[in-house]
């Protein structure tokens, strides 16, 4: 065995994937596992536990599988994290946990990820119950928002004897782990349901269409319906838009609304009544893992797809991982390219869109070169469909129906490390806190945070 390569992992080819909805990463069979867990050196400092949002214990949870001992690494998985499944396919571990791994310096770096998916799978498949909940201390705590913040502080506090209800928006808990990643990088039934099903196992009361703010409001779960804390990971769910001429000609789409019409609503089964109306051809704008989801959505829609990126490749914020199984799949990148402009027909309808060449000067004050307009570089692309993918921010419901809730320039909740707001008895973390970030420090904010609602109220009843 080569210790400095990483076993290869199995994948749909890239021309069957790009026809259906199937999980493109296939994992790790029990040999290949074993196989690469053996290659980790249990290092006595481990670096990649410092990097990881959630602390898992990452050599020992590898240690098992090398020994072929996978209840016991799901064990020690569930210690730490109340979605490893879901990490295991959707957390960037390349700029975490792997990027420090010590392999990585002469060679590839453990495949963490693709170990702590192996894991988690083969308990789900083994119908193994994992997480034990402390005896009822009787305090009630209410979660609003059911994504990985959500989740993660839940299951926390469940696990000390809280009694917890978690308030969801839509008709279906998970939050972006079910609206917002595609079947073929996260799949619902299977893994996401899976794992909001082991929260009601530790006792957590889910109650789904409840708008917060306007349903009930932060103020009445303290005061009328005796919650001794809140949780407040309700996500960054608003889109934004260029506010470039023509946003709002028909077949222009957020890319919130495009993948939660396909990913909540199934547009892309027949048998369901929530079809999407989708051109020829697709413009994306934007180059993170959003604007990666909503191409390789867009094309296996049937549609020829173009992602615009005022940037170069090099810039592209989005994985790895995504980029290259985007290009694999047959989408093209227009990049040093900015839209001005969305030009209709007379019906009201994309028509196509008017851009211009950009170049890159100096960096600018996320580190990335500053991209500079091209004069008298103006160009047409024809086009039926254009997707904004160029983030989101905090919905500003609950501030404004909550008060005393401090919020900074951003429009997103003040709160310290410990997840406490400026509000008496009321937390948050996740993107509600941070803005749009990824699935694992939304997992981290939550799981500080119920570390800080339970020494918040043991201090207060002592």
């Amino acid at each position: 065995m080569d210790r400095f390569k990483r076993v290869p992992i199995a994948e749909q080819d890239p021309k069957v994937r790009a026809t259906n909805f199937d999980e493109v990463c296939l994992g790790y069979t029990e040999e290949e596992a074993i196989q690469e867990a053996k290659r980790c050196l249990n290092c006595k400092n481990k670096p990649c536990v410092g990097q990881c949002p959630v602390s898992i214990d990452i050599p020992r949870f590898i240690a098992h599988i090398a020994e072929g001992e996978f209840e016991n690494a799901a064990h020690v998985l569930a210690e730490y994290s109340a979605l490893p499944a879901v990490c295991g396919r959707v957390c960037p571990q390349e700029e975490q946990c792997e990027q420090v791994c010590v392999l990585g310096i002469k060679g590839d770096a453990v495949a963490i990820g693709k170990l702590e998916r192996f894991a988690a799978d083969w308990a789900r498949h083994q119908g193994i119950k994992l997480g034990e909940r402390k005896e009822s201390n009787g305090m009630k705590v209410a979660v609003i928002g059911s994504g990985p913040a959500g989740i993660t502080c839940a299951g926390e506090l469940a696990k000390e004897g809280y009694d917890v209800t978690m308030f969801e928006a839509l008709h279906e808990p998970g939050g972006v782990l079910v609206y917002g990643i595609p079947e073929f990088r996260l799949p619902k039934e299977e893994v996401v349901k899976y794992e909001v099903n082991s929260l009601k196992n530790l006792g957590v009361k889910i109650e789904t269409n409840v708008v917060v703010g306007r349903t009930v409001t932060v103020d009445q779960l303290l005061n009328e319906e005796d919650f001794k804390a809140i949780f407040i990971g309700s996500g960054a769910g608003l889109p934004i838009f260029m506010g470039i001429p023509g946003e709002n000609l028909n077949g222009v789409f957020s890319a919130n609304e495009f993948l939660t019409r396909n990913n909540l609503m199934k547009a892309f089964r027949e048998d369901y009544d929530t079809p999407i109306k989708l051109g020829k051809k697709v413009a994306v704008i934007g180059g993170g893992n959003v604007a990666m989801d909503a191409a390789r959505t867009a094309l296996r829609l049937g549609s020829e797809v173009y992602v615009i990126y005022r940037r170069t490749e090099e810039e592209l914020p989005a994985r790895l991982e995504e980029i290259h199984h985007a290009m694999a799949e047959g989408i093209n990148f227009e990049f040093l390219t900015s839209p001005t402009e969305v030009l209709g027909n007379d019906d009201g309808w994309v028509r196509g869109l008017k851009c211009q060449r950009m170049e890159l000067g100096e960096p600018d004050a996320s580190g990335r070169r500053r991209p500079i307009v091209i004069e008298g570089s103006e160009f047409e692309l024809e086009m039926d469909t254009v997707i904004m993918a160029l983030g989101t921010s905090p919905n500003p419901l609950i501030p404004a129906t909550t008060d005393g809730l401090e919020l900074n320039k951003w429009d997103c909740i003040v709160a310290d490390e410990h997840g406490q707001t400026s509000k008496e008895a009321v937390f948050a973390g996740g993107d509600a806190v941070t803005g749009a970030a990824t699935v694992i420090l939304a997992m981290g904010a939550g799981k500080d945070a119920a570390a800080g609602i339970d020494k918040y109220l043991k201090e207060k009843n002592s």
